[in-house]
Parts: structure tokens; C-alpha cells; sequence
């Protein structure tokens, strides 16, 4: 399966990657450091060449939780349909990782939408900017510690309605 195989490549040539299987699906863990050279070696040495998502999670309080965030990467090869699950973490008061739109050119809308809902900064994006809140909007609302009535800035922002120009 190239899936096993490109783990044990992966854990070979990057000390310290963390690497388990949970229903067929190989899922690694590296450091944020390595993260940009892990994601190129899957994509250019293992055929992962599809970036399906990038995504992110707060661990704010959750249990054992030693990290804030999560930083996933899911791949795929397109011959034979092997999935990889890439994560990382990050935490405050600076959140912040390498771009991979440089590996990918489709992260670029990826990466906005995890930086608006959460504030990670990918150094190096093209064009890091809010993708689906305004640009008046000051907070990320998928942060755990974010109130769930929001902070009173609704009031701030134009009401759109149909047939309105």
C-alpha cells in the first residue's frame, strides 16, 4: 500500500514524525518546523499531489490538551486513492506557519478561510486577507474563547438583502 510506504519513508527521513492508523487511514504528526519540507517530500517523492483540505481545531481546555491548535493537511493520490492525514500545532500568543501555496496553489483559499475563522498566520501567503467574514471584522469565531452571541459587532456591518444593489 503506498500509504505505508510513504509513512515509513516519512518517519525515515524526519526524526521525531509521530505516525498511527485509525480505520486504514494513515495519519502522521509533525513538528511546525518540518512541516512545509514533510508536505513537499508526501507530495513530489509519494504522489500525494491533492490538497483535499486544510482545517484546524481548538483544543481550548480540552482534556490533556498540551497544544491551542490543530493544524491538519489531508492529501491524496489521484492513481490509487491513498489518503494521508498531516497535522501540526500551534499555539498563542502567535500562531503562525509556513504557507504551501507554493506546493499547492489551491491552499490560497484554504489558508484564508484558517485564518479568518481562527487567526493563523501562513507566512509567505500571497494574499492573506478575510475570505468570508468582512473586513471590519476584528476577531476569529471558531475560537473556543470567542462568546457564542459574539462581541456586539453585528450592528457594525451593512445588511445585504435581496434585490438590493
Amino acid at each position: 500500500m503506498i500509504t505505508g510506504r510513504a509513512v515509513d519513508a516519512l518517519t525515515a527521513r524526519f526524526p521525531g514524525v509521530q505516525s498511527d492508523e485509525f480505520r486504514g487511514q494513515a495519519r502522521v504528526v509533525v513538528h511546525p518546523d518540518s512541516l512545509h519540507d514533510v508536505l513537499a517530500f508526501l507530495r513530489d517523492e509519494h504522489q500525494f499531489q491533492l490538497l483535499i483540505d486544510i482545517t484546524c481545531v481548538d483544543y481550548l481546555h480540552y482534556r490533556d490538551a498540551t497544544d491551542r491548535y490543530g493544524l491538519v493537511y489531508l492529501l491524496a493520490t489521484l492513481e490509487q486513492g491513498a489518503r494521508v492525514t498531516v497535522r501540526t500545532w500551534l499555539n498563542d500568543p502567535d500562531p503562525v506557519i509556513a504557507t504551501v501555496t507554493d506546493l499547492w496553489s489551491g491552499a490560497d483559499w484554504l489558508e484564508r478561510e484558517v485564518w479568518d475563522m481562527f487567526g493563523i498566520v501562513f507566512v509567505g501567503h500571497p494574499d492573506l486577507r478575510r475570505i468570508l467574514l468582512p473586513d471590519q471584522f476584528t476577531s476569529h469565531p471558531l475560537r473556543k474563547d470567542y462568546p457564542l452571541q459574539g462581541r456586539g459587532e453585528r450592528h457594525n456591518f451593512t445588511a445585504i438583502r435581496r434585490g438590493e444593489a
